[in-house]
This record gives structure tokens, C-alpha cells and sequence, in this order.
């Protein structure tokens, strides 16, 4: 072991392993230490929350690390985010309106296996020259903005003390950094999940004799989605796992289902036996099966400060972390990884971090409050078939149009890109997030109004064109300044979808017509709306497109 390292690494899980995999591959002189308390190589399948990447992510895993020709081999893949709503049908799978993809995806996400991909990610990383200490308890850390950080840990029954010019918090929900700097910060998401993995695959296709059901997707692709079985207050995971077990999870707002009615295992199979007797059903014959169980209330946090010009950052859970709906923590963790791996490599070659380090920190948590509408008070619409099928696609066109991107196109690291997209007052990304906020507030008001059943329909993601275009976009390759108009554009069409959906809101609510022009910055169903001079209308073609996700 050195006395000294370029960067210590706290925590050897997902975010700290795959930062030290980044910045080994970007500068293979840089000398790292990854501290990991846990003892020994994870167990096969690690019973971690995080076992479903999507767009974002996954171009981290498979295009920065290079990971892609592991992940086709080694790790399932995962056909999409997959729901059933209709709870009017719970004891009837067939019935339940399903929104997920039919076919093959075009861009690949996964299903990651944590245990064995964690292990395969120490191997990989002290391949490039990294050293990992497994059996490491971090003690104390102290920062010295003028010299070396000096970090203490214990191993193997001894107290050891070594410096580095960075330390980056990898702790998970320990968050090392964060506690000791007084950082924690809380989040008006008291949501709550408990989760257990099953011996064996679970395959819904068997959950119905339909056979008009069964041939809606292509055969076995259905099992490899990311399952979301939906009611008011509430949504419950089925992931297949590459070990050929199952992760099942339930996650529920306290204002809907009180914690303590999922928060041991036999509550939680009453719970499902109450809510979801489908998936109860099948789980009860496997009661001799399940492996674990795990609980975690009120998941969602954040903090004071990511990064800092003393040359110390926080990555991955220690930091921030929001909601599993969408699966996005893999993708919060690229975005650290990203902008922390960025201002160590220039602060390596003597540059000035100090601007970029301001600039990356506003711009993730501009992004992490962006994202937190897309759930705060939303578990109310959950059972809301038309509401839901709404909100998914509107929240998937934000989320593939712009962040993603902007991600696959460098464009976070580019001060030049967020400078023209974030800078100014009115500026494209400031417009971005006000729109996206004012939708989410629209769709809380249009909520009572959604009173009607629907049933036996399934809709496909693909089904939709700007949805189609946003998904293949996001592996199209752009300059600065392709790409900062291409992300305008891009706001531009969901200006455009915004409208129409609250045209169709309006319309059914007040009978107003579908021709008025609608300000999507300002718009509300609280009053019968009135036309705006300068409004937006919407083209044929987005029209068309909303009408497909229209059952009223």
C-alpha cells in the first residue's frame, strides 16, 4: 500500500467502483484506493435496490466503461418499464391495461445482477491498477484544503492513516461525508419499500390463460421487463435477476398504505394478498423460496453540497437518491461519476477547477429538483389509468428529449453547452424544468376529473412517434452547438405535447375547444381556461400522436 494517492475512494460498491473504473480509463497514471468495509466478495445476487438500469445509465455502464460486451454476456437484459393499471382487474392480469414495448428495444438497459456485477467490477477496476482494500472501516477523514486529506481506517485489527489529494464519498446510505459535514438534507418524498428476492423466475405470461393476452409481446420478452403492478397510493416490482432468482418489491406513500402494514415479510404477503392477489397467488407457493427481506423507510434524501474545491465530492446514495419508479438511480450515479471524474482529471493536470466545480454542482441538483414533481404527491394518481398512461409518456419524453441527451452527447462536462442551455434567466434548460413542473401540477388538478374505467388495451411505447424519435435520438451524435439546438427543438416539441394534453383535459372538463393556445408555462385546470394570444397549438403530427394515448 502507498503513503499517498491522487484519489480514496470511501465504499467499494456500484458508484465507487465504476468512479474508479472512469478514472483509470481516462488516465491510467491516476493512483486510487477504494476503502470497502465489506469483508469478502459480494454474495451472488446482493440484495441491493438498483437492479434495473435505464437509457442513461446504461450508456454509462456499456459506453464509458466499456462494459457492453460483459453486460450482453453476463447480465440479462431488460425488455423496458412495464405497468399494469386497472386496478378494477387485480385478480385478472389480462384484463388490466398494459403500457410497455411489444418488441425487441432498439437501445439496450439491463438487469443487473448486483452481487456479481459488483465483483466483476473489482476484478475489472484492479485490473487497470486500482487497489481495493476489502475489510476496511473507515474511521475518520480529515480535509486539509492547502494539502494532502489524510484518511484513517482500520483493518485487519489495525489503525492505518494514508493521504490523497481527493477524497470521494462512496458509502451508500452511510454517507461518510455527508454526516461528518453536517450535509443531510430532506426530501417531501416519505415513500417507503420493502423487498425480498425469490429462488426461481417468475414469468406474469403464466399469470394468465388468455392467448390473445399472451401474443401481445414477443414471446419471453414480457418476463425480462422491469414489472409494475399499480393502485392508488402504491406500485410492486417483479425483476428477474441473471443468478435465476426474482426481486420482488413493494413501495408505498405512508399517506396511502402505512408502512407498518408491508414492513415484515408475512405483513407484507397479507398486504399483497389484499392489494395484489395475482401476485400473491403466485408468490404463496414459493413462501419455502424466499432468500431475503429488507426494509427502507422514507428512502428518498439529498444534500447541502456534492462537490467541493477542497477537493472532495460525494457520489451515488451517500448523496442524493429520489424514487425507484423509473429506475434512475444508475443514472444518478453516471451524472456524479461524470462531473466528479471530470474535475479530478483537470485538477491532475493543474487546471482550475473552481468554475467548473460551481457550475456541475448547481447543475445536478437544478437536475435532481427537476426530477422531484415527477413523484412528490404523485402515488395518489397511481391508480389512475388514464392519468398514469399520461404522466409515463410524458415523463419518458422529458427524460429521453433532454437529460439523456444531453448525457450521451457530453454535454453535462461541456461548460459552453450548460452555459447556453442554464445560464440566462429564460434560458432553454430553466424553461425545460418550469415545464416540466407546470405538467406535473396539471396533472394533480386533472386528477379528480379522471373518473373512468378502462379496460383490456395495451399500448406501446413505440406506438407514439416523438416518443419513438426521443428513444432512437438518444444515440445520435452531435457538436456543441448541433446539440444545444437539438435540445431546443426538443423543448419546443414537448411545449407542443404539453398543450395538446391539457387541450384534451380542458375539453373534457369545461368542453372548451381543442383549438385554443395554450401558455404550458402558465396553465391550469383550477378555472375554465381562456385562450392565450401567443399560445402554443400543436402540430398534426403531436396531435395525433396524443390522441393515441387518449381513452376518453
Amino acid at each position: 500500500m502507498q503513503k499517498e494517492y491522487d484519489v480514496i475512494i470511501l465504499g467499494g460498491g456500484l458508484a465507487g467502483l465504476t468512479l474508479s473504473m472512469q478514472l483509470k480509463r481516462s488516465n491510467p497514471e491516476i493512483s486510487i484506493l477504494v476503502l470497502e468495509k465489506r469483508s469478502s466478495t459480494a454474495d451472488e445476487a446482493t440484495h441491493k435496490v438498483g437492479e434495473s438500469t435505464v437509457e442513461l445509465g446504461t450508456h454509462y455502464i456499456r459506453e464509458v466503461l466499456d462494459l457492453k460486451n460483459y453486460l450482453d454476456a453476463e447480465q440479462l437484459p431488460k425488455h423496458g418499464l412495464r405497468f399494469f393499471f386497472t386496478p378494477e382487474h387485480k385478480d385478472d392480469i389480462a384484463r388490466r391495461v398494459e403500457l410497455g414495448p411489444r418488441k425487441l428495444l432498439p437501445i439496450p438497459s439491463h438487469q443487473l445482477d448486483r452481487g456479481t456485477f459488483e465483483n466483476e467490477l473489482i476484478s475489472r477496476t484492479k485490473k487497470l491498477g486500482t487497489e481495493v482494500l476489502l475489510g476496511a472501516k473507515v474511521t475518520n477523514v480529515v480535509i486539509d484544503e492547502n494539502a494532502k486529506h489524510t484518511v484513517d481506517f482500520e483493518h485487519n485489527k489495525q489503525t492505518i492513516q494514508t493521504e490523497s489529494r481527493w477524497v470521494v464519498d462512496a458509502t451508500g446510505r452511510s454517507s461518510f461525508l455527508k454526516r461528518k459535514f453536517n450535509l443531510a438534507k430532506t426530501v417531501d418524498h416519505p415513500a417507503n419499500a420493502a423487498w425480498f428476492r425469490v429462488k426461481g423466475e417468475i414469468d406474469i405470461d403464466n399469470w394468465s390463460e388468455n392467448k390473445e393476452w399472451s401474443t401481445y409481446v414477443e414471446p419471453g420478452l414480457r418476463r425480462l421487463s422491469t414489472i409494475h403492478l399499480m393502485d392508488k397510493g402504491y406500485w410492486v416490482w417483479f425483476i428477474p435477476l441473471s443468478s435465476g432468482n426474482t426481486s420482488v418489491g413493494i413501495v408505498a406513500d405512508p399517506k396511502h398504505h402505512a408502512f407498518e402494514t408491508f414492513n415484515k415479510f408475512d405483513r407484507a404477503m397479507d398486504w399483497l394478498k389484499a392489494n395484489e392477489p395475482n401476485a400473491f397467488a403466485c408468490l404463496d407457493k414459493k413462501r419455502e423460496d424466499v432468500l431475503d427481506f429488507k426494509i427502507m423507510k422514507h428512502y428518498s434524501h439529498s444534500s447541502e453540497k456534492l462537490y467541493s474545491t477542497e477537493r472532495w465530492a460525494i457520489t451515488g446514495e451517500s448523496g442524493v437518491f429520489l424514487d425507484p419508479f423509473y429506475s434512475p438511480g444508475t443514472d444518478f450515479i453516471a451524472l456524479n461519476n461524470t462531473f466528479i471524474s471530470d474535475l479530478i482529471l483537470r485538477d491532475k493536470l493543474g487546471e482550475d477547477i473552481n468554475l467548473r466545480t460551481n457550475v456541475f454542482e448547481r447543475t445536478h441538483f437544478a437536475l435532481f429538483n427537476n426530477w422531484v414533481p415527477i413523484y412528490k404527491d404523485m402515488y395518489g394518481l397511481w391508480g389512475k389509468t388514464q392519468s398514469m398512461v399520461v404522466k409515463i409518456f410524458w415523463d419518458w419524453a422529458t427524460y429521453w428529449g433532454v437529460p439523456t441527451l444531453l448525457f450521451t452527447n457530453e454535454g453535462y462536462t461541456n461548460i459552453g453547452v450548460l452555459r447556453s442551455l442554464f445560464s440566462k434567466e429564460g434560458s432553454t434548460g430553466q424553461k425545460f424544468g418550469l415545464l416540466n413542473t407546470q405538467m406535473q401540477k396539471v396533472l394533480l388538478e386533472w386528477d379528480e376529473h379522471d373518473d373512468a374505467t378502462f379496460t383490456d388495451q395495451y399500448i406501446d411505447p413505440f406506438d407514439i412517434q416523438y416518443l419513438k424519435d426521443f428513444h432512437k435520438g438518444i444515440d445520435d451524435k452531435f457538436s456543441a452547438r448541433e446539440l444545444v439546438k437539438k435540445v431546443e427543438d426538443n423543448v419546443g416539441l414537448l411545449e407542443e405535447i404539453a398543450s395538446e394534453l391539457f387541450r384534451l383535459m380542458s375539453h373534457k372538463i369545461y368542453g372548451t375547444s381543442m383549438n385554443i393556445k395554450v401558455d404550458p408555462y402558465t396553465m391550469s385546470l383550477k378555472n375554465k381556461p381562456k385562450e392565450v394570444e401567443n399560445g402554443v397549438l400543436a402540430s398534426d403530427s403531436i396531435k395525433s400522436d396524443v390522441n393515441t394515448m387518449w381513452y376518453y
